[in-house]
């Protein structure tokens, strides 16, 4: 049979096309005005796709690019942060903040679970300068309760927070302002539906306030340089200038998803993805597979424990080569123990109900046992059913 390529992983997310299109036909250079109308509006976009009154910036670099920023911007040697860890992503923080020579206390919960809100606040003490964690980790599958973290957080008037909510914008509610994140960033190739190669985010007063003492080296990733540009409608250095342009088609196509209002068609991505993931979490349990993360699942993506029968590896190879899909492996050691499917940004009913029944093939066929082949589309046809007879109700 014909195989189209698809991703259903949770980065890079499928693209779109008006983006695509936007990306192959745009050429003007960056100190010019017809790019700095562009960088102004993207900028405008982005706060209301955020949901912030605070600064946004944009950097040509992957997500990773500004969670260094968001600690070398905002410690000195020696300062101590607490990091808040539950997969790979937490863990990344770690090596961040001792790459730049912090303190580094930690919380951890073990794989595919969040954490103990006592054991947090317990954790909080007046000493502690910055506080990072993920909204949801994407390695795992399991989303985090920023908003009551955040809360704890407010108690400590020098604690800064910082969320990578990379995967999280666009699947998760995030009250940024109201509930105090200092520092909140995202990626391109996630919700926005565009290649890697962007990362952005909200930025506080509070925060800008202590870069003004901070002493960690800083130079591509000075974030106080980057602001005086964004000032006078340009970036301090070269910016992926046709990544702009797609990304301004990314925006106003979620703008249109709420009928010409970007807020109402940030709402209605979230919710998108929120049906999605459960459609496919009620399909994945309808196959007798578990759930990896069930406690606090993430709407990016659905984490799925590997059969006793086969490993992870055996069934991402077979999405591959068989409809050529590609689900996410698990990462490091956790690589054979489960696989990701992903709900972020361009995908929608179809893509669900498809990627399920491929699920019901591969499993079939892994296990070596009889499937009842539509029960995991059946599945998330009813939650999807549900929920259209709950939206209509209203």
């Amino acid at each position: 049979m014909l195989k189209k390529n698809r991703l259903f992983t949770p980065g890079p997310t499928p693209l779109l096309p008006q983006a695509q299109l936007a990306m192959a036909s745009y050429s003007a250079h960056h100190r010019t005005a017809d790019f700095r109308t562009l960088l102004t509006r993207v900028l405008a976009d982005l706060k209301e796709f955020i949901g912030t009154q605070n600064d946004v910036l944009v950097l040509t670099a992957s997500g990773t690019g500004f969670m260094e920023a968001a600690v070398s911007n905002l410690t000195s040697p020696e300062d101590k942060v607490l990091v808040l860890t539950a997969g790979k992503f937490g863990e990344r923080w770690v090596s961040l903040a001792k790459a730049f020579g912090c303190q580094v206390e930690t919380l951890t919960a073990p794989y595919g679970e969040t954490f103990k809100l006592d054991a947090v606040r317990a954790k909080l003490t007046s000493d502690i300068r910055c506080v990072y964690l993920q909204a949801t980790e994407s390695s795992t599958g399991a989303r985090h309760d920023v908003e009551t973290i955040a809360k704890f957080v407010k108690t400590l008037p020098d604690t800064l927070l910082v969320v990578d909510a990379i995967t999280g914008l666009g699947t998760t509610h995030l009250d940024v302002d109201a509930w105090g994140i200092d520092i909140i960033i995202g990626g391109s190739q996630k919700a926005l539906m565009i290649p890697p190669g962007l990362a952005y985010a909200a930025v506080s007063d509070r925060a800008w306030q202590r870069m003004e003492t901070t002493k960690s080296p800083r130079y591509y990733f000075d974030l106080r340089r980057e602001r005086k540009s964004a000032a006078k409608a340009e970036t301090a250095y070269t910016p992926a200038t046709a990544m702009f342009a797609a990304l301004a088609a990314a925006l106003d196509y979620v703008r249109q998803m709420g009928d010409g209002n970007l807020v109402a068609g940030r709402k209605a991505l979230i919710e998108n993805a929120e049906l999605c993931a459960a459609m496919t979490r009620a399909g994945v349990q309808a196959l007798g597979l578990k759930l990896f993360a069930p406690i606090s699942p993430a709407a990016a993506l659905t984490a799925v424990a590997a059969p006793t029968e086969a490993d992870s590896n055996e069934i991402c190879k077979r999405f591959r080569d068989q409809f050529g899909a590609v689900v996410a492996n698990g990462q490091a050691e956790m690589k054979g123990q489960l696989f990701r499917i992903a709900h972020i940004g361009y995908y929608d009913y179809l893509d669900t109900v498809g990627v399920l029944a491929a699920l019901e093939q591969v499993i079939a066929e892994v296990s070596g046992k009889s499937v009842d082949f539509g029960s995991a589309v059946r599945a998330a046809q009813e939650v999807y059913a549900r929920n259209k007879h709950a939206s209509d109700r209203k």
